[in-house]
């Protein structure tokens, strides 16, 4: 592929970002691999987003405003340019080749042997580029479950999180954060950035595999860990009371080495609730803030060892003293003190929170249908490679300037598009 179909490299200053020049081909859909491709376009790579003439499905998914994409592709999808080319034509598959040999990064999400079947292996890639890096996002490694269907639930199930997350009486509980998805889009980056790395060494490019379970299952490691203590005992820095043969749930409990619970606050919201730690230092002065400063210096309590027996009683008696107090006061008392703390924020506190937004975590993005929407900033800073977040593609709306780069002519792009090809 000629290079002048890239957008301008900036090379201001800093050199440029840390992955310019490098251009990724983007086959993915929905969250895993849209995060994996969206966080190398925020470091600086050129993603080229290759949708099917209908689009991806998400930009009609759980849509706000009629005819409009969706805030699920808009936030998943900033940084990039897209084109649309139907993979089942011949025509498109040749189009397809020429593609791949112009491409650093490959990536797609399709169902276990999907690409194998529109006819491009990982063999054949490597004939069309043998600097290629192929990265595949799959629900499942390529054993029994190889060929289940994975969503983000699922992954949380099948990996550790489920079965440890909520408490004792309840049901197991999926968590909020994606870390099924937008958490296996993580791994993935991290292992494309080896690979290109390595490339710098052999030449050659590589196969990158990574699975949904297996990527929640390593985001729950300190659970594996404690299985395998529950060997020697019961957990007693967990609140449970008895222990069977499994890692129990076990509520707020930080599941560390020191202790901590979500306390409440007032006046008393569904989210009007501190987490606090109380660590060995800390005792002291959070003892005097809750207003029982004997406590410092009674047996009963003066040490973790003591305390680790009753910590329901220990928060108990924050609790008492936090539900006074907002948990924004509590935050500022204890903070003062160097005791750990954190309220729990709601969506709508972070998505008006004006930290986050000084910081360029939460940003707004202008976009030519919507008006503007409110997105996540890149959680990856890197001096010398500042992230502006951009407005997320239209359908199409690049097939000129990449398809033009290929060397097709403006009679030649309103045949495929006729022939929907394109």
């Amino acid at each position: 592929m000629s290079r002048s179909a890239e957008r301008p490299v900036d090379t201001g200053g800093s050199g440029g970002k840390a992955l310019d020049g490098i251009r990724v081909l983007d086959m993915t859909h929905v969250q895993s691999g849209p995060s994996c491709t969206q966080l190398l376009a925020w470091l600086g790579a050129d993603v080229v987003k290759l949708e099917a003439p209908s689009g991806d499905v998400t930009r009609g998914q759980l849509r706000d405003v009629p005819g409009v994409d969706s805030l699920y592709f808009t936030m998943l999808n900033c940084n990039k340019r897209s084109i649309t080319l139907n993979m089942k034509s011949e025509r498109g598959k040749e189009i397809f080749a020429d593609l791949v040999r112009g491409s650093d990064v490959m990536v797609e999400n399709f169902g276990p042997g999907a690409v194998d079947r529109m006819g491009f292996t990982w063999e054949r890639l490597q004939e069309l580029n043998p600097r290629l890096v192929y990265a595949s996002i799959k629900g499942f490694g390529p054993g029994r479950y190889a060929k289940f269907k994975a969503y983000e639930v699922i992954a949380q199930a099948m990996g550790g999180s489920m079965s440890t997350t909520g408490f004792e009486d309840g049901p197991p509980l999926a968590t909020g954060a994606q870390i099924g998805d937008s958490g296996t889009g993580v791994h993935a980056v991290a292992a494309i950035l080896a690979a290109l790395y390595q490339r710098e060494r052999t030449g050659r490019g590589q196969r990158v595999q990574v699975a949904m379970q297996h990527a929640v299952l390593n985001l729950c490691r300190v659970k594996l860990r404690d299985q395998q203590r529950l060997a020697h005992g019961p957990l007693t820095e967990y609140p449970n009371k008895t222990f069977g043969t499994e890692v129990p749930r076990s509520g707020n409990a930080s599941g560390g080495g020191q202790p901590g619970w979500a306390v409440r606050c007032a006046p008393g919201g569904p989210n009007d609730y501190i987490y606090v730690i109380v660590q060995p230092v800390g005792w002291a002065p959070l003892s005097a803030i809750i207003g029982r400063p004997e406590l410092a210096d009674d047996p009963e309590w003066a040490t973790p060892q003591a305390r680790l027996s009753k910590l329901d009683k220990m928060f108990q008696l924050i609790e008492e003293w936090s539900s006074r107090h907002g948990k924004w006061e509590v935050l500022d008392r204890l903070n003062a003190a160097g005791v750990p703390c954190g309220p729990i924020l709601s969506t709508e506190e972070l998505i008006r929170d004006e930290t986050l937004r000084q910081e360029g975590m939460v940003v707004e993005v202008g976009h030519p249908e919507r008006g503007s929407f409110v997105t996540v900033g890149s959680p990856l800073q890197l001096s010398d490679s500042p992230v502006e977040i951009t407005t997320p593609p239209l359908l199409g709306e690049h097939n000129t300037e990449i398809y033009t780069g290929l060397g097709l002519s403006p009679r030649e792009l309103a045949e495929l598009k006729t022939d929907g090809v394109i």
